[in-house]
């Protein structure tokens, strides 16, 4: 599903050239719960933003769903995000003038499916979440878990390739944090590849597989168990 040979990233500021990541080789199967950790300045946020095409890499090949990403304008950039990704972040990022079941069909709206299309399949997926009776509250009516849930209903209402979670359980506190955990796990089990970002072990604990970046590299020990079959 992932496959990254050799990323390099650099930045450039002023006339001194910052090298993030420094080759990096990743592969995730199709259907896989990964959790990505780090340090600040790991180079873990750069690796994020290049995996959902939100930033591109200056060196290496990155294939998604079989697909090279390299060298894209932006709007078949943000096609290809809108077809192939779904975006859980740590502050939500929920539209303040739009209720659950309107930012959840939000993404359908951009593939430009009809009215009554979109928002059955959104409040389907708000089921799917225990948000139903939610629908009609604004995002200021819900607290930090609900908010959550919605975001994540609103990633997969594309039913995308891969989830990346940035951050997820960040702003929430423990018994949120395990009701919102709870919820990826369920997608996972229905067949979902979701990547998470994240800096507390013990969400990690919950993932099948552990990638630790340090000084934009990935740890040995983490790239010795690389799966060899890219799915």
């Amino acid at each position: 599903m992932i496959k990254l040979n050799n990323i390099h990233k650099y930045y450039q500021t002023g006339e001194q050239s910052i090298h993030v990541l420094k080759g990096i080789d990743l592969h995730i199967k199709e259907g896989e719960l990964v959790s990505i950790m780090g340090s600040s300045g790991s180079g873990k946020s750069t690796l994020l933003n290049i995996l959902g095409v939100l930033d591109s890499h200056d060196a290496g090949h990155y294939h998604l769903a079989g697909q090279e990403i390299k060298h894209l304008k932006e709007r078949h950039a943000a096609h290809l995000r809108n077809a192939l990704i779904g975006f859980v972040f740590q502050s939500f990022n929920l539209l303040p003038f739009k209720n659950a079941l309107e930012n959840v069909a939000l993404p359908l709206y951009y593939q430009k499916m009809g009215r009554k299309e979109r928002n059955r399949r959104a409040a389907q997926y708000l089921e799917m979440v225990g948000l139903s009776d939610r629908a009609g509250h604004m995002p200021n009516q819900l607290s930090g878990g609900q908010k959550q849930r919605v975001a994540i209903a609103r990633a997969l209402v594309t039913q995308p390739k891969v989830i990346l979670a940035d951050e997820p359980t960040g702003a929430l506190d423990s018994q949120t944090t395990a009701e919102v955990m709870e919820v990826l796990k369920h997608f996972h089990g229905l067949g979902n590849t979701i990547v998470i970002v994240t800096h507390e072990q013990d969400i990690a604990n919950q993932t099948q597989r552990q990638i630790h970046l340090r000084d934009g590299l990935i740890d040995t020990a983490d790239a010795a168990m690389t799966p060899e079959v890219v799915v």
